[in-house]
């Protein structure tokens, strides 16, 4: 038997355009958006007079841990906390234990994610520079891309030679997605320091992964995308050099597209002062002309997609000196409720956001039915009050490493609800860790 839910008074945001009407769920899509609803015996009714009712946020850019780094975090802690933070869709990086590089591994991870999962999920398969043919074998209806760490990984995910990154952009049948810095340049910058690597510190690192090491990187992948028309999407750009390098516009008149992540919206250098190795992340936190470089960015459409990076590590591995603190920082659960800051600070409007990290990542990936608040999409949506406060404390982060960059923190909104497929997965307060609501994402057929 379908179960139902009738959102009423909701000011929805979507496709362009803020207005005040009644949505219906049922089963698991949307079935009815209309000014007034009549509620049925059976409806669940949510009243959300004064709060706002957008599209769930699909992030196409986390690192969930499993397999093999479970004690940071593991699909299902991620997925809960993402969740929490009104995100209803990921798409997960290869660089686990042992790496994601072949189709087999790639399906052991969807058959985790399975029994894991409470969002719905899709996993990248990883680029190494001898795994063509497992690339060429994706399937675009079912995987969401292939992950291309372009001088800024170890081991077999680490793809520098020229001929294989070549053959990787000429041959790959589906999305490239690329994290862009350039390992000699990073080398050079960190030879010039001549000191003892312990003597470094946390303000050390955004000198040695400067902007030059991002944009010589990210420039030789935007090439390779033109020489052989290759769909790129360029991963967390964290400088104004950048920038220069993709096109204003419609992102589905692209294909090169750009991300920029919600950290790099938020911080700066000169929050390493208060945070430290909390912030320490691949490719760095910049200073404040890159970060308001990249808010414009947003608004003019260069950029076209915002995620998270969602990256955790424990404490422990964190508070350590600087060279040997691992990059990353766990984000999910306050993603969205940056971006509304952004909002009541009149840096973004809510329009921009919601086409951000809904509507465009439908677009870029083609993903089916979702991103959007239409009739007959799956209710995938997120309820928000802007009248409420979320304070972050150590106390209410979701996440299997217990602590977030934000504590401290208070945000002007808060997160009362998401649906994931018309189940209520959160209701504000709780996280239903049920995992049979979650779906496998499908992409449009080519």
């Amino acid at each position: 038997m379908k179960t139902s839910t009738l959102i009423t008074n909701a000011t929805i945001t979507n496709e362009n355009k803020s207005f005040i009407a009644d949505l219906r769920i049922s089963g698991q899509r949307i079935e009815q958006i209309d000014s007034q609803i009549t509620a049925k015996p059976k409806d669940r009714v949510v009243d959300a007079e004064g709060m706002w009712l957008l599209p769930g946020m699909i992030d196409d850019q986390v690192h969930f841990r499993e397999p093999g780094l479970t004690h940071k975090g593991t699909i299902a802690t991620e997925s809960a906390s993402a969740i929490a933070g009104g995100i209803t869709s990921f798409m997960e990086m290869p660089n686990v234990s042992p790496a994601t590089t072949t189709i087999e591994s790639l399906e052991k991870k969807y058959s985790i994610a399975s029994q894991n999962a409470v969002a719905n999920y899709a996993f990248y398969l990883g680029a190494t520079e001898d795994n063509l043919e497992e690339i060429k074998r994706i399937d675009k209806q079912i995987h969401c891309g292939v992950k291309v760490f372009m001088g800024a990984s170890t081991g077999d995910l680490l793809v520098e030679k020229p001929e294989a990154l070549d053959a990787i952009f000429r041959d790959a049948p589906c999305l490239i997605v690329t994290h862009c810095e350039s390992g000699p340049l990073i080398k050079s910058n960190l030879e010039k320091f001549d000191v003892n690597p312990h003597l470094l510190s946390i303000h050390d690192h955004c000198r040695i992964r400067d902007a030059e090491a991002c944009y010589a990187s990210s420039s030789y992948a935007v090439g390779l995308a033109k020489k052989y028309k290759s769909q790129l999407h360029v991963l967390h750009i964290t400088s104004e050099m950048e920038l220069s390098l993709f096109e204003p516009g419609p992102v589905d008149k692209k294909h090169i597209t750009a991300e920029a992540c919600v950290h790099h919206l938020w911080f700066t250098n000169k929050d390493y002062d208060r945070l430290g190795n909390l912030i320490k992340c691949n490719p760095s936190i910049k200073n404040e002309t890159d970060r308001q470089a990249l808010i414009n960015a947003v608004n003019n459409d260069r950029i076209d997609i915002i995620a998270t990076d969602h990256a955790p590590h424990t404490l422990p591995e964190k508070q350590v000196e600087y060279a040997k603190s691992p990059a990353g920082l766990p984000l999910v659960q306050h993603a969205l409720l940056t971006l509304i800051d952004h909002v009541i600070d009149n840096k973004i409007c809510l329009t921009k956001v919601v086409e951000k990290v809904s509507h465009n990542p439908s677009k870029r990936f083609g993903i089916v039915d979702r991103g959007y608040i239409r009739e007959g999409y799956f209710a995938d949506l997120v309820i928000i009050d802007p009248r409420k406060d979320t304070e972050v404390t150590s106390h209410n982060v979701a996440y299997k490493c217990g602590w977030s960059p934000f504590e401290g923190h208070t945000f002007r909104s808060r997160i009362m609800a998401t649906f994931v497929n018309g189940h209520l997965a959160y209701d504000g307060t709780k996280i239903d860790r049920s995992t049979e609501f979650a779906h496998r994402l499908t992409f449009l057929k080519p």
